[in-house]
């Protein structure tokens, strides 16, 4: 559940998703080869991707820390958009790491802005990382009303086959942990 439109060349290392928790599946060789390749690069892009791959290859500590730089590098030369994916990315690294009310609400904060200035894109990447993250804390019906807006905003921006098949796959993972939920209980 990538987002194409926010130019993150992320994509191109998921290979699926794990329909049980949602988190992209990966190949950690090219993973590791790619971080060989960036090295200690300095520009946002280098540091988002960095971010991005070190968090799938599950080395959050270090993640965290060039998520944290990387916010702040937004935040003094970046544009305000380039700011907002720098915050996402670190919210998505704070999931990981099972801080979820801090989590989510860097990504709340992420996407009022984003509908505020009407960039649906980002809007979009942000709900759709709040609602993995509701997802993870087990908030089902939360992750599914997420998902769902992710939907209708990658719908009405005529996003690809991909990024809609991913959405849709997200939203029926949701329901079915949600009714698995209303069953058990």
């Amino acid at each position: 559940m990538g987002d194409r439109a926010e130019g993150t060349r992320e994509l191109s290392f998921i290979h699926g998703y794990d329909p049980e928790t949602l988190r992209e599946i990966v190949d950690p060789a090219e993973c590791r080869e790619r971080l060989a390749e960036i090295g200690v690069q300095r520009s946002l892009p280098a540091l988002l991707e960095r971010v991005w791959l070190l968090k799938v290859l599950g080395e959050l500590d270090e993640a965290l820390s060039i998520a944290e730089q990387a916010v702040r590098v937004a935040r003094m030369a970046g544009t305000r958009k380039d700011l907002l994916r720098a915050r996402v990315l670190h919210a998505t690294v704070q999931q990981f790491r099972g801080a979820y009310s801090a989590a989510e609400h860097e990504l709340s904060t992420c996407v009022e802005e984003a509908e505020g200035q009407g960039w649906a894109g980002i809007a979009a990447f942000a709900l759709q990382h709040r609602g993995k993250t509701r997802f993870d804390a087990g908030d089902s019906e939360g992750a599914r009303r997420d998902f769902k807006r992710v939907l209708f905003l990658r719908q009405e921006m005529n996003a690809p086959d991909d990024q809609l098949e991913a959405t849709m796959a997200a939203v029926e993972a949701a329901e079915l942990r949600r009714s698995r939920s209303a069953v058990a209980s």
